[in-house]
């Protein structure tokens, strides 16, 4: 038997946490109803995804479920639909390591099955730690370090290990600012295969601020096809800045050209749906030149957005801002950093 490539549908979480950042950013959208977010977790459903996540968790995060987002594991498993099939599975995000594990139930049928959780690169132990303790409440775990590409070859080897020790689902490396070409996706999945035990799947997340996500994932599942794999999208491609891969492309590549037989119209009316929630110009997810340019110089998207919507300053401008920003500036936004960053 081959190695399988699952797929897992993020729409709903990455969509969400795309939206609430549109609006903290004064940027008004539409929002979900909760009649969305079930019509949307069941199409996903009835497309036959292998992997469906829900939303996302966080105990700071109040009155946000209207994007998806929710204080609380038992919150966010009010929207779980009944599966297609038993090989479905429905996830949830912990958005940070903090929340107190004791407040967390041990996983059981009514709740999602599987958590990722984004490891937070300044406090790296506490966040393998509080994947460990998820995993002994009986969840499974995707282990998802956010843009993998500043870590080092040790840090690295540190998340590989605690996968290994705790019997994660899945262990990722995500594109988080969209600038990944292949020979990353490849270097990335051949250090993971060195060590990680074969039990643990591979996971690729990918951006497209570089117009790279659908490009790489097709190096990710034609030439790394040795391990099982799980790849990440999102209809219409909604998300967090320029937005991920969209599950309308894959689910079609993959219909074409690998014999799967996930409903291709179920994920149409997906798109249907989410159109609602487009904001004009750059304002929204999906490619511009505004969210390419930082991926030139391999920097947090935002800084560029808040250069353009804030100071209202050309492509030029913001390209010679970027150039020599300083490494310990470069993956983290703040209104702070982005000031010191004009004034050089």
């Amino acid at each position: 038997m081959g190695a399988i490539l699952n797929v897992l549908d993020c729409t709903l979480r990455d969509g969400g946490q795309g939206l609430e950042n549109l609006n903290a950013n004064g940027i008004k959208t539409e929002i979900f109803t909760d009649k969305d977010k079930i019509k949307i977790a069941e199409l996903v459903r009835d497309s036959g995804i292998d992997i469906i996540e829900i939303g996302c968790m966080s105990k700071t995060c109040i009155g946000l479920e209207k994007f998806a987002i929710y204080e609380n594991i038992l919150e966010l498993s009010k929207f779980l639909p009944e599966k297609k099939n038993n090989k479905q599975i429905y996830t949830g995000l912990y958005v940070d390591p903090d929340t107190p594990l004791d407040v967390i139930p041990d996983y059981s049928p009514e709740l999602v099955e599987g958590i990722r959780v984004i490891l937070r690169y300044s406090q790296l132990q506490q966040s393998i730690d509080f994947c460990r303790g998820l995993a002994r409440k009986g969840y499974r775990m995707f282990i998802q370090p956010m843009l993998t590409m500043r870590y080092t070859d040790e840090e690295l080897r540190r998340l590989v290990y605690a996968a290994n020790e705790m019997g994660a689902y899945a262990l990722y490396f995500v594109d988080s600012f969209g600038y990944m070409n292949e020979n990353d996706v490849e270097r990335l999945y051949k250090f993971y295969i060195e060590e990680l035990d074969k039990s643990v799947k591979i996971g690729f997340h990918a951006h497209n601020n570089m117009e790279n996500a659908f490009y790489n994932a097709r190096y990710f599942i034609e030439k790394l096809n040795d391990r099982d794999r799980l790849i990440d999208s999102c209809a219409i491609g909604m998300g967090q800045g320029a937005g991920n891969l969209q599950t309308e492309v894959l689910v079609d590549y993959l219909n074409r050209n690998h014999g799967t037989k996930y409903d291709f119209e179920c994920v149409l009316e997906i798109c249907d749906i989410l159109e609602k929630f487009r904001a004009h110009d750059m304002e929204a997810w999906g490619y511009s030149p505004v969210r390419l340019v930082p991926a030139v110089h391999k920097a947090a998207y935002k800084y560029a957005v808040a250069m353009k919507l804030q100071y209202n300053m050309s492509l030029v401008e913001i390209n010679r801002a970027l150039k020599d920003i300083p490494d310990d500036m470069r993956h983290r936004y703040t209104p702070d950093n982005l000031k010191k960053i004009l004034k050089r």
